[in-house]
This record gives C-alpha cells, structure tokens and sequence, in this order.
C-alpha cells in the first residue's frame, strides 16, 4: 500500500510553481503507462494556464486548492477547494483564478 500527504505535495508544488517562469509545476503520484489509472497533481500560480489540449482518455479533476476554470468549447466550468468534474472528450483548457492546485487522474485505457 501506497500512502503520501497530499498537504505536503500541495506545499512543495506551489513553491515550485512560484519559482517556475511558466508559474506551474507538477507530480505523478502514481501511475504511468502501464497502469490503468495515472493521478498528478498540478499546481497553477493565478492567471497561468494549461493552454487547451486534448483528452485522449476517460479523466476526472478535482480541486484540493484555490479557484480553477476549465474550458471546453462553449462551455465553462468554475471549480473551487473540494469540487471534482469529469473532464470532458474534447479539446480543454485549465486556467487558475487563483493560486490553485489541481488532481487530474487519467485512465489509460481505452473505453
């Protein structure tokens, strides 16, 4: 069994974030390409982005901290501390409101 403090990961991206010219930084926590499932946690300094891209995959985002936007065409989603979303089949953009950091986990597998 795997076990880690999602505080302590929040706390150490966001200061690699903040020293990071792109105002982001990252971690898989677990997972990769040869799981089923790959979790990251992703930390955004307010007004930067995850310019739109594709999603490939099944994927869910929930928001342990600060207020995130994610884009999808004409839609638009505002997510805060605590909430999660299915991250649609289309093109996508993540940008934070605010200091935010993110989980995003990604099924490899094909449906």
């Amino acid at each position: 069994m795997d076990s880690r403090d999602l505080a302590d990961v929040i706390d150490d991206l966001m200061a690699k974030a903040r020293a990071a010219s792109s105002g982001r930084a990252a971690r898989t926590i677990r997972g990769g390409h040869e799981n089923a499932l790959r979790e990251t946690v992703i930390a955004l300094l307010a007004d930067h982005e995850l310019s739109e891209h594709d999603s490939p995959h099944e994927a869910t985002l929930q928001v342990l901290h600060g207020r995130v936007r994610l884009i999808a065409a004409d839609d638009a989603w505002e997510g805060v501390t605590g909430d999660h979303l299915t991250v649609p089949p289309q093109r996508h953009s993540l940008a934070a409101l605010e200091d935010s950091v993110v989980l995003l986990t990604v099924s490899n597998r094909v449906p």
